[in-house]
């Protein structure tokens, strides 16, 4: 017997007070018959008209957007950028949230996620409970740091260049994009049109004036002669492997953290804000203090960012191991550490190249797993080599509090926690978490 369709409720509003803030750049609601929503473009405090974008009856949750505010919250400023709001581009979850509210809101996720994915308080987590600025990035109220190194623009069948909208393969077409950072916005690209292009990324590196776009042409599309505002290297991604390729200038850009430079080939990992690398170095070696002749392991390690600031403290008498499964990286990696004996980059899985490895015990652990996180079996496997400290690097706080949680099974807890707003005006948030064996009895 079939069922018949569920009636959905895109298009239905709600008056509702908004509750608190959830992990994903929305606030929680409930409408009077008790209908959780989850609610974009609103703050907690506020009353809104909710209006559902996703969603029908019965479902668990409805997706909407407060398309009026009733009352106000005090943190609330007039989004700075004209592209932002409901129905309009993805990208900005906060545009409408005074900077130091938007910190808060932050915390407020990570406090939430380790209370119930790991058990712990702040205080367990040995964390002061705030999300720290990256200097410099301390704006006035009702305006936004431009901090976005690496900005994917989507290209619309007209060849008009935009930003997608929020779950969605829509396209906002933009002019400018307030948090691209000014070695992006520099080179034009919101100016021209893109016929027969998808896509189009621009990379503007820190600490060098390599600037480079890669280009995804659309099915059966002709690649265009690109002249920009400023010189800048073209790669492409080819239709039928997906591989990138070089079309004209270097296949790579030059970036500068940790005291060295370093060379990321063919658009591959770099963290996007500015100050960002330099900051997690810093802190993770200051949470690790490395010591001469100690054995290291950098997991999920890229280009090789914090093996090479491991090398320079464990010397000559040290040893560090880097592991990566983008081969490019590998290879970026190997090349930049190459002034390194004491470095060794391998290419795979964690989980499958760790176990061959045949090391059975190590002095310090840093990973950086991808947003997933490493997981319950990779999270046993390094507890089971004895570190005397692990540097957990994480982009999501659901994905840390799960293994954090992992850890502590292993007997591995938290020594210190910070929390750093990396990405400014969006929900995401970098966190360091520094483990160490617990002490007996704890």
């Amino acid at each position: 017997m079939q069922t018949e369709p569920k009636k959905s409720l895109v298009g239905e509003e709600y008056e509702v007070e908004v509750g608190p803030v959830a992990h994903g750049g929305h606030c929680i609601a409930r409408t009077d018959e008790g209908q959780v929503l989850f609610v974009r473009h609103a703050l907690p405090g506020e009353r809104v008209i909710a209006r559902v974008t996703d969603g029908e009856e019965g479902a668990r949750f409805l997706r909407t957007d407060a398309v009026e505010i009733l009352t106000p919250s005090k943190d609330r400023v007039e989004a700075p950028c004209p592209f932002s709001g409901p129905g309009k581009c993805g990208g900005c979850d906060w545009q409408h949230a005074a900077p130091g509210a938007q910190r808060r809101l932050k915390a407020e996720v990570i406090t939430e996620q380790l209370s119930r994915l790991a058990g712990l308080t702040p205080e367990e987590a040995r964390w002061d409970g705030t999300v720290e600025p990256a200097p410099g990035d301390k704006v006035p109220k009702g305006e936004v740091p431009a901090w976005r190194t690496r900005v994917q623009y989507a290209i619309d069948p007209e060849g008009r260049v935009g930003l997608r909208k929020h779950r969605s393969h829509d396209i906002q077409p933009v002019d400018h994009c307030l948090i691209a950072a000014p070695g992006v916005s520099e080179l034009g690209i919101e100016k021209r049109d893109w016929p027969q292009i998808a896509t189009v990324e621009a990379i503007a590196a820190t600490g060098s004036n390599d600037r480079q776009v890669v280009l995804t042409p659309r099915p059966g599309g002709r690649l265009p002669i690109v002249e920009l505002d400023k010189p800048v290297s073209v790669l492409r991604v080819h239709e039928k492997d997906g591989g990138i390729h070089r079309v004209h200038g270097r296949p790579f850009v030059r970036e500068r953290a940790a005291d060295r430079t370093w060379r990321v080939g063919n658009s591959g990992f770099w963290q996007v804000h500015p100050k960002a690398a330099d900051l997690l170095v810093e802190a993770v070696m200051q949470g690790l203090m490395p010591k001469k002749g100690d054995m290291a392991l950098d997991l999920y390690c890229g280009v090789g960012l914090f093996a090479g600031a491991l090398a320079d403290r464990v010397g000559d008498k040290g040893a560090v191991l880097g592991i990566e499964s983008s081969k490019r990286a590998v290879e970026d990696a190997r090349h930049n550490l190459q002034d390194l004996d004491r470095v060794r980059i391998e290419h795979g899985k964690v989980e499958t190249i760790l176990p061959r490895t045949g090391i059975s015990d190590v002095d310090l652990i840093v990973l950086d797993p991808p947003r997933a996180g490493a997981g319950r079996q990779t999270v046993a496997h390094l507890a089971s080599l004895g570190a005397r400290r692990i540097a957990y690097v994480a982009c999501d706080p659901a994905a840390l509090a799960r293994d954090v949680k992992y850890f502590a099974g292993e007997g591995y807890v938290p020594r210190r926690m910070r929390a750093f707003d990396l990405f400014p005006v969006t929900h995401h948030v970098e966190c360091v978490v520094i483990l160490e064996r617990a002490a007996k009895g704890f």
